[in-house]
């Protein structure tokens, strides 16, 4: 890109020349020569608001930076006068770039001349009071880190064309611009190894794409062809990737034309930095397995995003073991399962240190018509309790949910949300296939709440989950009830580790044996 904005910047030079018929003919270099006065300012102006966000200026924007209307208005490619009604009273003319990406690039070139004619004083500015002038190397490094510590990414594409301008080809195009710079093989190579062994694990694997981007403007392709390598080896799982390796096949996964049906992150070998760094390939896959992979709410704003895009491919997630995910990264997840883009059929985040909040936030973002989930894993969430189900019954209770699978396994529920969850199923019976309430503490109690939805005519539940939840021959003689006035669907029934005995379930295992009733399977040892 580096390259192509170069030239860009010498065609305006020369258009100019041209609309102005400027003397005899001159190389683009020497335009470029009797134009730098201007250009700087340009980039000056670029430069300082770049940082503060601002893409539009008024007149005393220029006058700041030493350019009047007139100088400015010589270079119509790359600065041009808009005008906008600023209130009712009057109009006030308003300046911009062609294009926010001209000043990102006029802002590197400002930056790079400042640092080879050593203007401490704006390098102080940008990158504090404790910057030492030193070499190129060690000032790509700093202000790379300080673009990854930007929130929204505003200085990316100025931190990639910076790292062009460093390259001898770059600098001859654009002459005495830039200032003189003799860049030794060994600073650029410093400059490189920089990029591939630079890691901060607070950064979006989003924005850690931006290093390969980089390495590709200095034009270095060894990570693009090692990963190039990997990707057609046979033997995948045994080539440890580097973190840079994993930002670089994230990159090309996620813009390849094959979708994947299946994103594993196990079957890589990397490190936990590197498993953050291939999320970004989510983008490009139908499930993605991320299971016991570290991540927190900044990786469920990638997912997020995935969610809400337009195609959005994804139907299978699987988030489980993520135990800093917590509420605040399924608050981020919601964002995109509220959105009407969202094809999402299967979400697990079994034991994410989740609380109650995260029941309201997803019962919020599911209750609409376009959401498509069938199954929802929350089990092992043991701050989850009988509040948090209660908040999900919302979604349960809405006409517009088709959730096939509930699963609850271990969250910390009892008899009273047992209340909560047989009121809603009574009310909306229709699609739940399955139930897992395992390792709760039901109680008989429970169990006979939970019959009121298996005598339910318009109940649907197949496989019911009771495991481990402090269950005796009372519960036993519930169930065998429910299903003898309403047996048409229950096949399978899950009593295991609640110490029952043989007489205990001995009805239930003469349902079994009876051909008039649906359930085929008993697990009670």
């Amino acid at each position: 890109m580096t390259d192509m904005y170069s030239h860009f910047l010498l065609v305006q030079t020369k258009r100019k020349k041209n609309k102005y018929h400027e003397g005899h003919e001159r190389s683009p270099q020497e335009l470029m020569k009797a134009d730098r006065e201007v250009l700087l300012k340009l980039g000056r102006l670029a430069f300082e608001h770049l940082e503060k966000g601002n893409i539009m200026f008024y007149q005393e924007d220029l006058e700041q930076c030493g350019l009047d209307v007139t100088e400015a208005s010589v270079f119509s490619g790359v600065c041009t006068e808009i005008f906008r009604r600023e209130s009712l009273i009057f109009q006030k003319p308003v300046y911009c770039f062609v294009h926010l990406s001209i000043q990102e690039f006029l802002a590197a070139v400002y930056m790079f001349h400042c640092f080879t004619n050593r203007n401490i004083e704006v390098m102080e500015n940008f990158l504090g009071e404790d910057y030492i002038y030193s070499s190129l190397d060690d000032l790509m490094k700093l202000v790379m880190e300080k673009s990854l510590t930007s929130i929204n990414g505003h200085l990316d594409l100025f931190v990639r064309f910076l790292h062009g301008l460093s390259v001898e080809s770059n600098q001859r195009l654009l002459g005495g611009l830039l200032g003189q710079m003799e860049n030794s093989p060994e600073t650029i190579q410093r400059i490189i190894n920089n990029l591939k062994y630079m890691n901060n694990d607070r950064v979006s694997p989003d924005r850690s794409i931006n290093i390969f981007y980089c390495l590709m403007e200095m034009k270095d392709l060894s990570v693009y062809q090692e990963v190039q390598g990997f990707l057609k080896s046979e033997s995948k799982s045994e080539k440890k990737l580097s973190e840079i390796h994993c930002s670089t096949l994230a990159y090309m996964l996620q813009i390849s034309d094959e979708v994947q049906d299946t994103f594993d992150l196990s079957q890589y070998k990397t490190t936990a930095g590197g498993y953050l760094r291939l999320i970004p390939a989510v983008r490009n896959c139908k499930t993605a397995l991320f299971a016991d992979c570290r991540l927190s709410e900044t990786h469920c704003e990638v997912v997020a995003a995935t969610l809400k895009s337009n195609p959005s491919l994804l139907v299978q997630l699987d988030l489980s073991k993520n135990y800093d995910l917590k509420d605040s990264g399924v608050k981020h997840l919601c964002a995109g399962l509220a959105s009407p883009n969202c094809r999402l059929k299967s979400l697990r985040l079994e034991c994410c240190s989740l609380s109650g909040i995260s029941c309201s936030y997803l019962g919020s973002a599911l209750n609409s018509k376009s959401s498509c989930l069938k199954e929802l894993d929350l089990s092992d969430n043991c701050q989850l309790q009988d509040s948090g189900l209660k908040n999900l019954c919302g979604f349960l209770q809405s006409p517009f949910c088709k959730l096939e699978t509930l699963r609850l396994k271990d969250c910390s529920l009892s008899q009273a949300g047992c209340v909560f969850l047989v009121a809603t199923l009574k009310s909306n019976p229709s699609h739940l296939r399955e139930l897992d309430l395992s390792y709760n503490n039901l109680q008989d109690s429970g169990v006979k709440e939970l019959c009121g939805v298996l005598e339910n005519q318009n109940s649907r539940i197949e496989t019911l989950r009771l495991c481990w939840c402090s269950l005796s021959e009372i519960s036993c003689a519930s169930l065998v009830s429910a299903l003898k006035f309403n047996p048409s669907h229950l096949t399978e029934l899950d009593l295991r580790e609640n110490n029952l005995k043989d007489p205990d379930v001995k009805q239930l295992l003469n349902l079994v044996e009876s051909p008039n009733y649906k359930l085929e399977t008993l697990r009670w040892k």
